[in-house]
């Protein structure tokens, strides 16, 4: 399978997985507020986790699907991109010791994607 019929096929199967994400995660939210607290409520409020398993999924695929050259660089970013959350998040834990506010661990996932998209760029700027 050349490179870019892959990147289409995932680039489906992520998106697919987003959307199912969104609908769920809104509809779990809409829901939510008319519930009396219980584990009702509580299965509806991680319900959104579900579809992260076809994320995943489409990830998992993709790496199977790419070349040992694009395998490798992706995985030398993704474990960048990993240290560089690591060691973030490690830091502003010291910080919420000397006062700072408390993050939620939503903002996990965004620093090390965005970190992992940056590298990306940066990795594509570098070969053109």
């Amino acid at each position: 399978m050349l490179e870019r019929d892959a990147t289409r096929k995932y680039q489906k199967e992520l998106f697919g997985a987003i959307g199912i994400y969104t609908v769920v995660l809104f509809g779990s939210l809409k829901l939510e507020g008319s519930m009396a607290h219980g584990p009702l409520r509580t299965a509806l409020l991680i319900s959104p986790a579900l579809p992260i398993g076809l994320a995943i999924w489409a990830i998992a695929r993709q790496f199977r699907r790419m070349d040992e050259f694009v395998r490798m660089r992706q995985l030398e970013m993704l474990s960048i991109a990993a240290a560089v959350t690591a060691g973030l998040s490690l830091t502003y834990g010291f910080m919420e010791n000397a006062g700072f506010p408390r993050l939620t661990m939503f903002f996990v996932w965004p620093v090390m994607g965005g970190v992992w998209a940056t590298l990306a760029i940066l990795d594509k700027l570098r070969r053109l």
